[in-house]
């Protein structure tokens, strides 16, 4: 019985979630030839502001950079 984690950093619609789910159980029926009632998929949606990376939140990601950032990079 294969178990699959998706982890998405920030949210996706219902409609997303079920052609991921969908689309996951098909790859593994027709790649591996699992019985599709065997697929297991867990999708967890983690909020940007709890989740970084490279030393910054994924929510700062977006936002427009700070005076100091601007500075530091030449105004770039």
């Amino acid at each position: 019985m294969p178990f699959v984690d998706i982890r998405l950093a920030g949210s996706a619609s219902r409609e997303q979630k079920a052609g991921i789910v969908a689309d996951v159980t098909r790859s593994l029926v027709e790649r591996l030839g699992k019985n599709p009632a065997a697929v297991q998929v867990n999708i967890t949606e983690l909020s940007t502001e709890n989740y970084g990376a490279g030393g910054q939140l994924i929510a700062d990601r977006d936002a427009p950079p700070t005076k100091e950032v601007a500075a530091a990079d030449g105004g770039q």
